[in-house]
């Protein structure tokens, strides 16, 4: 039996979430345009007869401003350390020597490194060529494989590579769990992805979705959750006019989670003002950003 720890890093806006959800088959990791969507470690588990491959989603690489984005490289270095395998995705248009540092790490790595160079189906066969040849000589040790995780190209061969080189172990969690996260989890990073849809600007990044309440019943679900937002100016902002704009993400919100929990659902949302909460220590660990 062979199973282990395949991490996922890399800068922000490369494709890491959508290369995690392709390579799992599920939408584990909300996945946008915009930087930054992913805030925290995701875990993503596959099962064969015999190997368990634990994907991880992590943060992108970023120089961080404010005490939110301090703990979420925390997750990245957490990855980084308990990795049998690192998966590094970089693109097709980001410069090589963006986040330098993190670039030389992978080489004095003992683990296995794996490079994908994602996005190919937006540039040329010999500009992809010029690409790997860079990465081999900044990563030696590193396999490198092109690929297009939105149009899954070549990720047999990235899956392939990663089941070979698996330690030798027993699984870590139960065959039938194919993430570490909840439901409650889940319906949070919904309603976040929506607001990452509706809204520009700094709004997005001053928000934190804290799901209130989660009830099962044998017809549906029954969620209410609280939109945190750090100005009163904000709040006006997520609400609309008439509450239009809350109630625009809070259906887009409900109709995929449907699809996801396959239940129907009844959803409630609102808007809290919880100034300075990217800052506050106490409060990014109630919700999840700090750990013991």
């Amino acid at each position: 039996m062979k199973a282990g720890f395949v991490n996922i890093i890399g800068n922000p806006n490369v494709g890491k979430s959508t290369l995690m959800n392709a390579l799992v088959g599920e939408k584990l990791s909300i996945v946008t345009s915009k930087a930054q969507t992913t805030r925290h470690r995701i875990m993503g588990i596959v099962n064969g007869d015999d190997y368990q491959i634990v994907y991880s989603d992590t943060p992108g690489i970023l120089k961080p401003a404010y005490e939110l984005q301090r703990s979420m490289l925390d997750f990245v270095d957490t990855a980084i350390g308990d990795a049998d395998i690192i998966l590094y995705v970089t693109d097709v248009v980001e410069k090589k020597d963006k986040n330098a540092a993190y670039v030389e790490k992978l080489s004095k790595l003992e683990c296995p490194v794996i490079i994908v160079i994602n996005k190919i189906d937006i540039s040329d066969q010999q500009s992809v060529s010029e690409l790997m040849g860079q990465w081999r000589e900044l990563v030696p040790k590193a396999v490198i494989f092109p690929a297009s995780a939105q149009e899954k190209f070549n990720l047999d061969n990235i899956f392939d590579a990663v089941v070979a080189n698996l330690p030798e172990s027993p699984a870590w969690f139960d065959r039938e769990q194919f993430t570490d996260k909840s439901l409650r989890f889940f319906a949070s990073e919904i309603i976040r992805e929506k607001i990452l849809e509706n809204y520009t600007k700094e709004i997005p990044y001053c928000t934190e979705v804290v799901v209130e309440s989660f009830k099962e019943s044998s017809e549906r679900y029954d969620i209410s959750a609280i939109i945190n937002v750090m100005r009163d100016s904000q709040k006006g902002i997520i609400i609309g006019k008439n509450g239009a704009s809350l109630k625009k993400v809070a259906t887009a919100a409900r109709i995929d989670m449907e699809k996801f929990f396959e239940k129907k659902v009844f959803l409630q949302v609102y808007v809290k003002v919880e100034p300075g909460w990217r800052e506050n220590r106490r409060m990014l660990k109630k919700y999840g950003y700090i750990l013991d």
